[in-house]
């Protein structure tokens, strides 16, 4: 059984990254968001999906892992604050961001299972 070197890893997970946050975005649009970004990226952070449903604006946060709760635990402090950083600089480019609400979620998504969307979750 040959290991995969280190770099080989880093681009199986970020491919498997890649799947997730695509399968989240259909995951939302069937839910009736309108998906505005994805992987939106800023010097002070990242949000991997930033998506709309009427006047609320939802920055997603997609974690793939092997069950929910390691999911939302791989949301740290530390991440939630480059994602609100992020969140802001894409809404002060916004012409209507005075009328919109703010959410921040995350979106679980497990091998074989519907993904998982926690609304307002920090």
């Amino acid at each position: 059984m040959s290991r995969l070197s280190p770099p080989e890893q880093r681009k199986q997970a970020e491919r498997r990254g890649r799947w997730s946050e695509w399968g989240a975005a259909l995951f939302l649009m069937a839910k009736g968001y309108r998906i505005l970004a994805m992987r939106y990226r800023v010097r002070s952070g990242e949000v991997d999906i930033i998506a709309r449903c009427g006047d609320v604006i939802a920055f997603v946060e997609v974690k793939s892992r092997r069950d929910m709760m390691a999911a939302v635990d791989a949301v740290t402090l530390a991440s939630q604050n480059r994602i609100r950083s992020a969140g802001d600089h894409w809404l002060s480019r916004q012409p209507d961001a005075a009328r919109l609400s703010l959410r921040y979620d995350i979106v679980a998504v497990m091998p074989w299972k519907w993904p998982h969307h926690f609304k307002d979750a920090f």
